[in-house]
């Protein structure tokens, strides 16, 4: 399946199933914001910049899990209760959060290494929390997992992300040009929800492509 087919799947996907995907990750996607937002207001902006990813680290696993989650359960025509997916992310938090921590990393130091192998490390890294939430891996096999699995896909991989994330990143450079810092906290926080949010959408088209290329075969056959 070429990258359009699975961006046009995933968007299908992702507008049926809106109103639970709303319920299930919208309150925490604000929670986050709210709390950057207490945090980048009550520290000095010399201050260690890792503050943010550590505040990222406490929710993004929850929602982030519990969606992956849903995906699977939805793909196998199931109708999981929100607080179930959610005490199962729960269960799952320490885990994902060193996951989290080691590719948040191994990225950024990639970035920094002329950007190109932060690219490449988002890429080959980007399976590994379906590894680890659908497989039950431990964090370092996840990713070991992951960059076999991605092996022979980047460009495919790639593409779909940049589709996706391209337009978050002019839609987000966008309203910082319409609505200057210093911004209004409660116009702050929205912007900030909605575009996380969004980014959600990231996680829909990842797991459209690890069923797709994963070995299981049950994986592969199985509709979104």
């Amino acid at each position: 399946m070429n990258p359009f087919d699975v961006l046009r799947d995933s968007l299908y996907f992702f507008k049926r199933n809106l109103g639970q995907i709303v319920q299930l990750c919208l309150p925490l996607v604000i929670f986050e914001a709210l709390l950057q937002q207490m945090v980048d207001r009550s520290t000095d902006p010399d201050s260690f910049p890792g503050i943010s990813v550590i505040v990222g680290l406490l929710v993004y696993p929850l929602y982030t899990a519990a969606l992956i989650l849903f995906l699977d359960a939805r793909s196998r025509g199931e109708s999981p209760r929100n607080r179930d997916l959610l005490a199962r992310a729960a269960y799952l938090w320490p885990r994902f959060a060193l996951l989290t921590a080691l590719n948040t990393l191994l990225i950024l130091l990639g970035l920094s290494l002329y950007f190109l192998p932060g690219i490449w490390l988002m890429v080959v890294l980007s399976f590994g929390e379906y590894l680890l939430v659908l497989r039950g891996m431990a964090p370092l096999t996840a990713m070991k997992a992951s960059l076999r699995l991605t092996r022979g896909h980047f460009l495919r991989i790639l593409v779909c992300i940049l589709c996706v994330m391209g337009p978050l990143w002019v839609l987000k450079g966008l309203t910082l040009q319409l609505y200057p810092e210093p911004q209004n906290p409660v116009i702050s926080l929205l912007l900030d929800s909605a575009h996380s949010f969004l980014q959600l959408f990231t996680s829909v088209v990842l797991f459209r492509l690890f069923m797709l290329i994963d070995d299981a075969p049950e994986q592969i056959d199985r509709p979104l």
